[in-house]
C-alpha cells in the first residue's frame, strides 16, 4: 500500500498544470489565476523559512536581501558629487548662491505670474507667498520680464520667481537668481492647494526649515543650493514647520509639513499644503534671457529619457 501511494504521488508532481490562458470562463480564469498566486507565493514564503532554519542551525549569517529599485539600479554618474571634495568646497565658494551661504545677503522674493493669470495660479501665487518668507507678491498686468528685472535690482529683490500656467492651470516655475543668475526653469505638475487637502493644519508665520534630498549630481547640487537659497537662513524650529525637496528620478517633490508630537517617543506630520511637483527644464547662466542665454542644462527628451535607471540630478 505504501508503495502504491508514493507512486501515486510521484505521478501527481510529474502532471503539468493547467494553462490558464485557455480556459474561456473569464471569472473561473480570474479565480484560478488568483489560486496560482496565493500557491506560488505560499511556495516562497515557505522556502524562505527553510532556508534561514538551515543557516540558524549551521550557524551560518542570511545576508539581508536589499529589493531591487530604480534608484538602487541607478547608472553611475561621473558627476556624483562627494561634499568632502575640495574642488567642489572652492567651486561652492565661488558660485552665484555664495554670498547666501556666507550670510552676505538676506533672501527676498519678488513673486509673479504670466500675463493674465487664471483663478487657480492666483490661488497658487498667494499659498506660495505664504510657504516662502519675505516674498512679495507683484500682478504683471501685461509687463515685461526685461522691465521688471531692473525695478526687481533698484528694490534690492534677490530673486525673481515667475509662475506659468497653461490653460489655467499652474504648468512651470522659473527661478531667477539676481542679478548675476544662474536662472532655471521647472515643469509644474500635480499642484494640490491647501484647500484640496485632507485634514491640512493652520500656518504660522514662523520661518521653516528646509530639506533637501538625493541632490547629488553636480547639476543637482547647483539646483538643490538655489532652491534653499530662497528661504531664511535660520529656521524657527519652535514652529516645527519644514519644507521638503524630495528628489526622485529627476522629480522633485515639494511638500510642506509641521511635526506634531503625540508623545513622547512619537512623531507625526501634518500637511500644511500647497504641494506640487517640479522637473528641471533649463539651467541658465545670467538671469532670464530665452533668447540670447547662455544655457548649462537643457532637458531633452528624445537624448536622454532613453534609459529608465539614468538621472542627472
Amino acid at each position: 500500500m505504501a508503495s502504491t501511494s508514493k507512486t501515486t504521488m510521484g505521478s501527481e508532481s510529474l502532471i503539468p498544470r493547467p494553462n490558464i490562458s485557455q480556459i474561456k470562463n473569464k471569472q473561473l480564469r480570474q479565480e484560478m489565476y488568483r489560486k496560482m498566486k496565493q500557491e506560488k507565493r505560499k511556495e516562497k514564503i515557505k522556502e524562505k523559512k527553510r532556508k534561514m532554519k538551515e543557516a540558524k542551525e549551521s550557524g551560518v549569517e542570511v545576508p539581508k536581501q536589499v529589493p531591487k529599485t530604480i534608484e538602487n539600479m541607478r547608472v553611475p554618474d561621473e558627476t556624483m558629487v562627494n561634499q568632502e571634495d575640495e574642488e567642489v568646497q572652492l567651486d561652492e565658494a565661488q558660485d552665484e548662491m555664495s554670498s547666501y551661504f556666507n550670510r552676505e545677503t538676506t533672501p527676498k522674493i519678488l513673486l509673479t505670474t504670466c500675463d493674465r493669470p487664471g483663478p487657480r495660479t492666483n490661488k497658487f501665487c498667494k499659498e506660495l507667498k505664504k510657504l516662502i518668507p519675505n516674498t512679495e507678491l507683484l500682478y504683471r498686468r501685461g509687463l515685461d520680464l526685461k522691465k521688471i528685472i531692473p525695478q526687481a535690482l533698484s528694490k534690492n529683490f534677490t530673486d525673481l520667481i515667475v509662475v506659468n500656467e497653461d490653460r489655467g492651470i499652474p504648468n512651470g516655475l522659473v527661478i531667477s537668481r539676481l542679478p548675476d543668475g544662474p536662472t532655471a526653469q521647472f515643469k509644474v505638475s500635480n499642484v494640490k492647494l491647501t484647500t484640496e487637502i485632507k485634514n491640512a493644519g493652520k500656518l504660522s508665520s514662523h520661518q521653516p526649515e528646509v530639506i533637501l534630498n538625493n541632490f547629488n549630481t553636480r547639476l543637482g547640487t547647483s539646483v538643490g543650493r538655489m532652491l534653499a537659497s530662497v528661504f531664511p537662513h535660520d529656521p524657527e524650529f519652535q514652529g516645527r514647520r519644514a519644507v521638503t525637496f524630495h528628489n526622485q528620478r529627476d522629480f522633485i517633490f515639494v511638500r510642506h509639513h509641521r511635526y506634531v508630537f503625540r508623545n513622547a517617543k512619537r512623531v507625526g506630520l501634518q500637511e500644511l499644503g500647497p504641494r506640487f511637483t517640479m522637473k528641471l527644464r533649463t539651467l541658465q547662466k545670467g538671469s532670464f534671457d530665452s533668447k540670447f542665454g547662455e544655457y548649462e542644462f537643457i532637458h531633452k527628451r528624445h537624448e536622454m529619457d532613453t534609459s529608465r535607471r539614468k538621472f542627472f540630478l
